[in-house]
Formats: C-alpha cells, sequence, structure tokens
C-alpha cells in the first residue's frame, strides 16, 4: 500500500469520526432545545420556540425574512406568530419604514421567558466547560468560528 493510500485511509476514518461526533453534538443540541422550548410554554410546538428565538437573536423582523431564515414556510411562520402574539409573546406592528409591512418582535414578557428558558439550556453548556482552562476554550471558540465560516481573527 502506497504512502498516498495510507493518507487517504486514514483522512477518510478521521472524516468518519468528525460526522459521528457533529452527529453526537447535533443530536444533544436538539435534544436541549426541545427541553428549552418545553420550559418556555409546553403547550406550544418546538417550532414555535425556533422562532422565538430567532427574534431574541436578532431582532424585529417581518415574516418572510423569519420565515426564510428559520427555514420554515410562510404558512407555518404566520400560524405559529399568531399563536405567539395571542400569549403575548410576540407583538405584530405596522412597519415604521414603509406603513404597509407588518414588524414582528418580541413583547418584554416572551424576552423574559426567553431568557428563563435559555438558562436551563446554557448551564448543560456550561457545565461541560467548567474544568477547561481558557486556553482551551479559546482554542474550541476559535476552531468552531473557523469550521462555520467566520474567520475573523
Amino acid at each position: 500500500m502506497k504512502d498516498s493510500e495510507i493518507k487517504n485511509e486514514s483522512r477518510e476514518k478521521l472524516e468518519i469520526e468528525l460526522g459521528e461526533q457533529l452527529n453526537a453534538l447535533s443530536s444533544a443540541a436538539h435534544a436541549l432545545n426541545v427541553r428549552a422550548a418545553a420550559k418556555f410554554d409546553s403547550s406550544l410546538q418546538p417550532a414555535a420556540f425556533h422562532i422565538v428565538r430567532w427574534l431574541y437573536s436578532y431582532g424585529p423582523t417581518n415574516a418572510a425574512t423569519l420565515a426564510e431564515s428559520t427555514a420554515m414556510d410562510r404558512s407555518s411562520v404566520s400560524r405559529l406568530v399568531k399563536q405567539l402574539q395571542s400569549l403575548g409573546y410576540v407583538n405584530r406592528e405596522v412597519s415604521p419604514n414603509d406603513g404597509r409591512g407588518i414588524v414582528l418582535s418580541l413583547t418584554e414578557f416572551g424576552q423574559a421567558k426567553t431568557i428563563e428558558a435559555l438558562k436551563e439550556k446554557e448551564s448543560v453548556y456550561y457545565e461541560r466547560l467548567s474544568d477547561w482552562k481558557d486556553a482551551e476554550l479559546h482554542i474550541f471558540i476559535e476552531m468552531l468560528r473557523h469550521f462555520n465560516g467566520f474567520n475573523r481573527r
């Protein structure tokens, strides 16, 4: 077996291991998101909490942007936003920019409930990192930033 074949086989094994770890991370993150969604409001679907988290992270927007950004169809976003609005989590206001569009945002109550739900999720991650040295955490952050395409150094 040639050196290049050994290197390719070794690289392939590493890529498979990486895939396994990314799958484990994705599965764990999904489970934590479902738990956080239930903590936010157990009467809602987790997809509603996805909308809430997006609004919390990025601020007010219109339904079209929200649908595109969350990879949901517009009808689902519309239905979920109506639920969130009826429960007092989301505001719908006329856009100050054009007067025709609708801007969606979290209410103060929605923001407070979001923070409460996210604290539990964050505590799981913080617990996993609690014995890491600052240098290890810095390297991990930089590697994730690079992996996610955010090469801001």
